[in-house]
């Protein structure tokens, strides 16, 4: 690892990056940068809708609640606003790039950044090979798990392929997504894997007893957490099902779902809150809304089982984040989990969408005595300090070779 030339100027794309009005977007973008922040001159455009469509009474998302222009730690932010239709159409990509090239243009003249860093393939890696051929700059794309589902889209497929085989390299984030890379002609040799981490000072465990206090779990019952956007491939709907079959089995189970609405809409909470009424688990599953990053350990230190049935997964750091608390993990096989899962000394593995499969991992881990200080100790093996440098890593070469 060589050290890094000071003078190394980057400016990163990315639309998922944590604002004011969405506190808990994106939080693996904010954790590399910031990292990678403290040794390079960085700064980042991430764009917000002028639309909010997750709140359509609300019509114009007001400028108040994010600031064209603040500062994040060492990061320097912008957020221009774009208009675009709500749909997902492949006009996303040209309605972004004609909403961040004239501000792009302008830093280039103050700031002159020698690479171009895109965090997700679509839109943002497809903007960053415009931007990159009219700015006459290499730039650089980290695949993160939703290009496996634009790539099934007949006008997407073609944008991702083009913007990958132009990349000057295409960081993953697994083994799956290099591969996918691959898969659409770009150069092995122009490829990294670079999995995320977490924050140790953060992620660790902490007292049973007190964290299952604060979040009301009686005493003798078994509490099975599950964290992420209430969308549909997350896969809560499918913990609620299982909770249904672990009662049956006489295991005194409540099911905890910390999350706020995502951006593909608002009305999925909506559904698991229903799915629960019907089934009559009501009183069984608590809907905790978004819980910071602070609380978090709290909660994954409270779960007897940390539960994530997705159907799309990069590499989900809450996976990650919640090992090294302590908590056994059931996931579906999904981007990065089998490697985030290696053994079952750390959880179980499940195919994707298999319903009774969920149901009898969950019963099983439910049942197991796990070693909780042997998963914490795995959980906590990565660092987001040795992401940022990684990545750091894989920039400066593609500054040092197009020069």
């Amino acid at each position: 690892m060589s050290p890094v030339p000071s003078n190394v100027r980057i400016l990163t794309l990315a639309t998922v990056y944590p604002n004011p009005s969405e506190p808990g977007l994106g939080l693996f973008v904010r954790a590399r940068l910031q990292e990678m922040a403290h040794n390079a001159q960085i700064k980042a455009i991430a764009p917000v809708p002028l639309f909010d469509y997750l709140h359509p009474s609300q019509k114009l998302r007001p400028r108040s609640a994010v600031p064209f222009h603040r500062q994040d730690g060492c990061l320097e932010l912008f957020h221009p606003r774009w208009l675009y239709p709500p749909l997902g159409t492949p006009l996303n990509v040209f309605c972004m790039f004609a909403g961040v090239l004239p501000l792009a243009r302008r830093l280039r003249k103050t700031f002159p950044f020698q690479v171009i860093d895109a965090h997700f393939g679509y839109p943002e890696g497809v903007v960053a090979a415009l931007l990159g051929a009219i700015l006459n700059c290499p730039f650089v794309v980290t695949l993160r798990g939703n290009e496996l589902k634009f790539a099934t889209y007949r006008l997407r497929r073609p944008l991702i392929r083009w913007a990958l085989r132009r990349a000057a390299r295409v960081i993953s984030v697994s083994e799956e997504l290099r591969q996918f890379a691959i898969g659409l002609g770009v150069s092995p040799d122009r490829t990294k894997t670079i999995p995320n981490g977490i924050d140790p000072d953060v992620f660790s465990p902490r007292d049973r007893n007190d964290s299952r206090l604060k979040y009301g779990v009686p005493p003798g019952t078994k509490a099975v957490v599950c964290v992420g956007e209430l969308v549909e491939r997350k896969g809560h709907h499918l913990v609620v099902r299982s909770l249904k079959r672990v009662l049956e089995q006489g295991i005194d189970t409540q099911v905890w779902i910390a999350g706020a609405v995502g951006r593909d809409g608002p009305g999925y909470e909506h559904v698991i809150r229903t799915l629960a009424a019907e089934l009559g688990l009501t009183e069984r599953v608590h809907m905790l809304g978004f819980v910071p990053r602070t609380e978090l350990p709290v909660l994954l230190s409270a779960a007897d089982v940390f539960c994530l049935p997705s159907s799309l997964e990069g590499w989900p750091n809450v996976v990650h984040e919640a090992s090294a608390c302590g908590a056994p993990v059931v996931a579906t096989k999904v981007g990065g989990v089998p490697d985030m899962l290696p053994s079952e000394k750390y959880g179980f593995v499940i195919p994707v969408g298999n319903q009774d499969a969920l149901d009898s991992a969950l019963i099983q881990a439910l049942h197991k005595t796990w070693d909780r200080d042997t998963i914490s100790a795995w959980g906590r093996a990565r660092s987001w300090k040795m992401v940022g440098q990684e990545a750091l890593d894989e920039l400066v070469s593609v500054i040092q070779h197009s020069t």
